[in-house]
């Protein structure tokens, strides 16, 4: 475990920073974008099995893998990073409003929630789609389950991915940044780019989208200072993704 008081630290934590930077990228132009293009063209569900079932594996290993062995270098650093937070004007000034509000934040928050995971389901019923050209922010059609083994396999995709991108990506890599720059803001900004930019394999639209998901998502630990709740939402929105929309709107076979 690195400390804030060893000399050099953030020359260290930058040079990591680096390293898990460009591994990250070089995976996902090259590698994320070759597959899933080859994946687009797979009819057979026995090799779409096979590709998610690898990409659930790589998920576990490579995210879970790196998020846990940064968290191990830069724990010290993350109560560090939360109190910097805490103490930037405009997250001090929601944080009071919030408590200010009472009860009906609470409400507002819950519908608020309920509308983005269901009106999105609700509306896609009226819209004429043979599944292939599902309305999406994002070239995603191609990873919408089509029979309900792939659901399934879907489901643990989506509970994997809860856990070990939020660990890495709300958790581990701002605290590396904030120990290595010093800066929360900073920190914050970037690890949500890094999201989405990893997404690149999904088009302008799904850098969009997932750097947009990934501000919520950021925010909620940010408000909570509890890295569960981001992990429960992430893994309800992708389960919606996953099991939800197969399921109800297009009615996969078994």
């Amino acid at each position: 475990m690195l400390s804030p008081d060893l000399p050099f630290v953030s020359w260290v934590l930058v040079a990591l920073f680096v390293g898990v930077t460009v591994l990250l990228a070089v995976r996902a132009s090259r590698k994320d974008r070759r597959e899933y293009q080859r994946f687009k063209r797979y009819r057979s569900t026995v090799r779409r099995q096979a590709m998610f079932r690898k990409w659930l594996r790589e998920s576990f290993v490579v995210f879970g893998g790196l998020a846990v062995v940064l968290l191990l270098l830069v724990w010290q650093f993350v109560p560090l990073l939360l109190a910097d937070v805490n103490a930037l004007p405009f997250v001090r000034a929601a944080r009071d409003a919030f408590m200010d509000a009472g009860a009906v934040a609470y409400i507002a928050t819950a519908i608020l929630a309920v509308l983005f995971l269901v009106v999105p389901i609700a509306l896609l019923f009226f819209v004429r789609h043979d599944g292939e050209d599902l309305p999406a922010l994002g070239d995603i059609q191609a990873l919408l389950p089509r029979n309900r083994a792939e659901v399934r396999i879907g489901a643990l995709m989506s509970l994997n991915a809860g856990v070990v991108e939020e660990l890495l990506f709300r958790l581990a890599i701002p605290a590396l940044l904030y120990g290595a720059f010093g800066s929360s803001l900073f920190a914050l900004i970037v690890s949500v780019l890094l999201f989405g930019g990893l997404h690149a394999y999904q088009g302008a639209g799904g850098i969009l989208a997932t750097a947009l998901i990934g501000v919520v998502l950021l925010a909620l630990f940010v408000a909570t200072g509890n890295i569960l709740v981001p992990i429960v939402v992430h893994a309800i929105i992708d389960l919606r993704s996953f099991v939800a929309i197969p399921l109800i709107v297009l009615k996969v076979p078994r």
